[in-house]
């Protein structure tokens, strides 16, 4: 008697090393220019490079892994590449801490992170690796520079910074630590201090920041971004000062202006000193220092009590001749508008309050619709600002004006005066690219007595970090100490000059880093003209909705600028934006080390294997919210696999009990409900993975895994083969694929097909057969007040009526309706029929 067959052991991390390692040196992830293919661009924010990876770069990388896959087999030309943002602060602490080279931390960490990265099984073409911290990289991060210098969108000027007195040096926004802003390494009260640094001109592509035309990115994140532009239409209006220089503001309704009873200034605006009284300047002075040690969001917190002083001047009203008071107050940021307002208490909250506050008059200005002219408004009584909709009084030549029509007339006047013109205003800023760190890429410009900031020549590039470095504990920039980097001669005359000592914002680096993946090496330029025609741009960019307000407006910025200059082509870098959520801890907490909850990839993949790791991280959450990580949900991802090994590795003549006769194939009925399901998935994860729907993908493969089991019992795979067997082991394979790729390749290999047609995963995306996966028949619920009385079979496709009538004549809901009265029966069609009765 032959020995019964058995089914070999299931090893996931020894099968997928054994993979991984032929996947590269086949070269199968390999992206190369091919003008007979259609091309798709897949990018995932590339990682900074930390020490290790956690289970949050595995949330971000896996699934967009699998999608890009899934474009692969739908006939796409794709490319997946990734780099390392290496730039930054974290490896100067680093340096400082454990007496250690930020490159030598750096490159170690890139080193072990991209051994974990390749353990994912990822189709990454590791040949267009980049490194922002490679002098082959922030050469061109420093040519860009110089590009937008020269388009007279970079220039200089002074600006705060965070300065601790004790350190002598600037600090970053994570160094100031506490509510009362001290410093981290010596606890010393944090100050502003103004210094000369480098800035982009964002703000000219402010207008052109808010369209988002013929570009697909979440409705969240335009939001966060139009909002972060903020975009307003008004007046500028310019009050005379009793010091004799005009004191600017810019309102969205100007039609208010004879209703302002008092003046604000930001604590750093130039004004301040200057109108500044003798008797109140050591009070107001005070007040200025405690106001600037604040940060900007300490400032506009809505929750902050607003306080102020009076600087003891005036400022005069344009429209009336009125002398208004002026006060600071650190609720205004010199960053936004011009850095002063003007109060008008009775139509703006926040004026109103800090009016109640301080004793300040409240003239109302616009009378609310309905209310006679001669009715006095009892300001005393008022508990809240008023609504700005109305008729303006009290408002010399232009009372009576409806408040929707006032605007223009407004303006108008002001024009007409020389008081103010009409104009629109953005919160955004400038971009302030200069850090005063050593890790970063170097400005490209030397300072000469004779001819002042002069740009490095491009052939001089790159201005290249020196290694020999010396960290103090008070964190000055090294760049500042050294003794003879500092040091270089003039361009212009050849004459001794200084080297900038600041370094470029890491998010400089990341505004370009997809242009370097086309060709990293390339040394002609930023990238190669060639790659770029074909690869550019962006098709689906995946990552963090963190990033909407700063990374994502510097790239889109960055890109414009350089559209402008003929570096590039097209208005935006990317089409298609997608956005993960979070991985939290199993305390449904942020992971951290502090908290203990952080999840170790590593140990996971030790333990089950990356393709279970993928398939748990597609299926635990919907990938666009995240979610608390649930340490035993993996051991379900664990278990349909080994399922699904097994099904497809069982010997065929042990699949039933062992009989003298031959097994009949498989009925007909048998054999049209698999190919129903099989296509029914199929239709449904073809259209999830186009929608980004990951876990309801890892659902309906693991649903049909089960149905294919119940029917594998019936004979559908039974002596002889099925055909309709063997198209559900093909097709459930290429699903399978890009979930867990290392798993899929070798069933692929058992199946005996990958020496015939090559790898799984260079195979086409299966097609729907439309004709198999319809629905012929359905099962009704029948409901009565919202309870399950019964169930009937229906054909598919029957109308509202038929249901209906189908629905009462079951034997359960002549019973249950025995005695009552049918007020109404709601249809939810293919699903149920629920009878309202009394």
């Amino acid at each position: 008697m032959e020995p019964e067959k058995s089914v070999r052991a299931f090893e996931p991390t020894a099968l997928e090393a054994k993979w991984q390692e032929r996947w590269e040196a086949e070269g199968l992830y390999r992206a190369d220019v091919d003008p007979e293919r259609p091309k798709h661009y897949a990018l995932t924010m590339w990682p900074y490079p930390s020490g290790d990876l956690h289970i949050g770069h595995w949330y971000a990388f896996t699934p967009s892994d699998a999608r890009a896959r899934f474009m692969r087999m739908r006939g796409y030309n794709v490319m997946f590449p990734l780099g390392f943002d290496a730039f930054g602060l974290p490896a100067e602490n680093a340096a400082i801490k454990h007496n250690i080279h930020p490159k030598t931390w750096t490159f170690a960490n890139i080193e072990r992170m991209r051994g974990q990265i390749r353990r994912m099984g990822n189709m990454v073409d590791w040949r267009r690796e980049a490194i922002s911290a490679e002098p082959e990289y922030y050469r061109w991060t420093q040519w860009f520079f110089l590009q937008l210098l020269g388009a007279d969108l970079g220039y200089r000027k002074k600006a705060a910074v965070d300065w601790c007195p004790s350190c002598n040096t600037t600090l970053a926004r994570e160094q100031v630590i506490g509510d009362d802003r001290r410093c981290e390494r010596c606890e010393t009260p944090v100050i502003r201090k103004e210094l000369a640094q480098w800035f982009f001109r964002t703000t000219r592509y402010a207008e052109e920041l808010l369209s988002f035309a013929g570009i697909d990115w979440p409705e969240r994140v335009r939001t966060l971004q139009s909002r972060w532009i903020g975009r307003s239409e008004g007046a500028h209006v310019t009050f005379g000062t009793e010091s004799g220089e005009p004191l600017e503001v810019f309102t969205t309704r100007p039609d208010t202006l004879w209703g302002v009873t008092f003046m604000v200034l930001a604590p750093d605006h130039p004004l301040v000193s200057k109108l500044t009284t003798d008797d109140r300047r050591a009070e107001v002075e005070a007040y200025v220092e405690k106001g600037l040690r604040q940060t900007d969001v300490q400032r506009e917190a809505a929750d902050k009590e607003k306080s102020g002083i009076f600087t003891g001047g005036y400022a005069v009203n344009p429209v009336n001749g009125e002398r208004i008071p002026v006060w600071t107050a650190d609720y205004v940021l010199m960053g936004y508008g011009t850095g002063a307002i003007m109060g008008v208490p009775a139509h703006d909250q926040r004026d109103f309050d800090f009016a109640r506050k301080y004793g300040l008059e409240i003239r109302p200005v616009i009378r609310p619709e309905g209310e006679a002219v001669t009715d006095q408004i009892p300001v005393a009584e008022m508990k809240e600002a008023m609504s700005h909709d109305g008729v303006m009084v009290d408002s010399g030549p232009l009372s009576g004006t409806p408040a929707d029509q006032a605007y223009e007339k407004v303006v108008a006047f002001l024009e007409e005066k020389g008081a103010g013109r009409r104009a629109v205003t953005f919160r955004l800023r400038d971009w302030l690219i200069s850090r005063q760190r050593y890790w970063g890429a170097p400005i490209p410009v030397v300072y000469c007595p004779e001819h002042g900031a002069v740009p490095v020549p491009e052939d001089q590039l790159p201005v290249l970090l020196p290694d020999d470095v010396e960290w103090r504990p008070t964190g000055e920039s090294p760049l500042k100490l050294h003794p003879t980097w500092r040091k270089t001669e003039c361009p212009l005359c050849g004459g001794p000059a200084e080297r900038e000592t600041d370094t470029m914002d890491t998010f400089m680096c990341s505004s370009w880093y997809f242009l370097r993946y086309l060709s990293p090496h390339y040394a002609g330029g930023p990238f190669d003209p060639v790659e770029y025609r074909y690869w550019m741009p962006v098709d689906t960019y995946t990552g963090g909705i963190e990033h909407a307000t700063m990374h994502l407006i510097y790239a889109r910025f960055f890109h414009k600028a350089c559209r402008d200059i003929g570096i590039v082509q097209g208005d935006e870098p990317m089409l298609q934006l997608r956005n993960q959520g979070i991985v939290l801890g199993s305390d449904s907490e942020k992971m951290s080390k502090s908290r203990g909850n952080v999840v170790a990839p590593d140990d996971l993949v030790d333990r089950y294997g990356a393709d279970t790791v993928r398939a748990f991280l597609m299926f635990f959450a919907r990938w666009d919210q995240g979610g608390p990580w649930n340490p035993r949900g993996i051991e379900g991802a664990a278990r349909w696999l080994r399922r699904v090994w097994n099904l497809f590795l069982e010997p065929v003549d042990t699949a039933v009990e062992p009989t003298p006769e031959p097994t009949p194939e498989p009925t007909p009925e048998v054999i049209t409900a698999l190919r129903r399901k099989l296509h029914q998935t199929l239709r449904q994860v073809t259209a999830d993975f186009e929608a980004f729907s990951f876990n309801t993908i890892v659902a309906a493969l693991m649903e049909l895994l089960n149905e294919m089991m119940a029917l594998r019992t019936q004979g559908a795979a039974n002596p002889p083969a099925s055909p309709a067997w063997e198209e559900a082991k093909d097709v459930y394979v290429r699903m399978l694929a890009p979930v867990a790729p290392h798993i899929a390749e070798e069933l692929w290999q058992e199946m005996g097909k990958r020496e015939k047609h090559g790898s799984i995963h260079v195979q086409s995306w299966p097609a729907v057969d439309e004709e198999a996966a319809k629905v012929e028949e359905i099962t009704l619920v029948v409901q009565i007040n919202g309870k399950l009385r019964d169930r009937v079979t229906a054909p598919a496709g029957l109308g509202d009526e038929e249901m209906k009538e189908r629905a009462l004549a079951t034997e359960g809901a002549r019973r249950f309706l025995e005695g009552l009265t049918v007020r109404k029966v709601i249809v939810v069609p293919g699903r149920l029929v629920n009878i309202v009765a009394s």
